[in-house]
């Protein structure tokens, strides 16, 4: 006769945490100059409500992340573009981890745009292996305001 596995409760509550996420579509968002920092379904663009249980499920757990970086500018004909680039790390990072693998990108990507042209600049990141098209990416910048930043000085 086999033998049951023990019960693992912190793989169950793991599961369920990852399982909460995927279903919800959660992304972390930073939005700069503001510092605007959030958690939105990228789905379909509407805010998540700050809560203790997604807040741990996307920081207590070590997660596979994607991260698409952009920097928003308006030429001087008034012409809106962006400077974008995903980065999937390899391995699995904490959410208080992920500011070490962020920064170097960001802040190259943040250079080579143009200074006098530049609106803002920020980041989502996914907790999970999910590549955003750059429709999707625009589309969750706007909801959360992105165009309407101060430039930054």
């Amino acid at each position: 006769m086999s033998r049951r596995k023990p019960n693992n409760m912190r793989a169950r509550f793991e599961r369920s945490c990852r399982a909460l996420l995927s279903t919800n579509h959660v992304a972390v968002v930073n939005i700069d100059p503001s510092g605007r920092q959030g958690m939105i379904n990228w789905k379909n663009c509407k805010n998540i409500p700050p809560g203790q249980r997604i807040a741990d499920a996307v920081c207590d757990f070590a997660h596979r992340w994607t991260i698409y970086l952009s920097v928003q500018c308006r030429d001087q004909w008034g012409h809106r573009y962006t400077k974008s680039v995903e980065v999937a790390p390899q391995g699995n990072y904490l959410a208080a981890h992920l500011e070490d693998v962020i920064e170097e990108t960001y802040k190259d990507l943040v250079a080579e745009s143009n200074p006098n042209h530049r609106i803002a600049s920020g980041w989502i990141a996914i907790p999970a292996e999910v590549s955003l098209t750059e429709e999707q990416a625009a589309r969750v910048f706007d909801a959360v305001g992105v165009w309407s930043q101060q430039k930054a000085a």
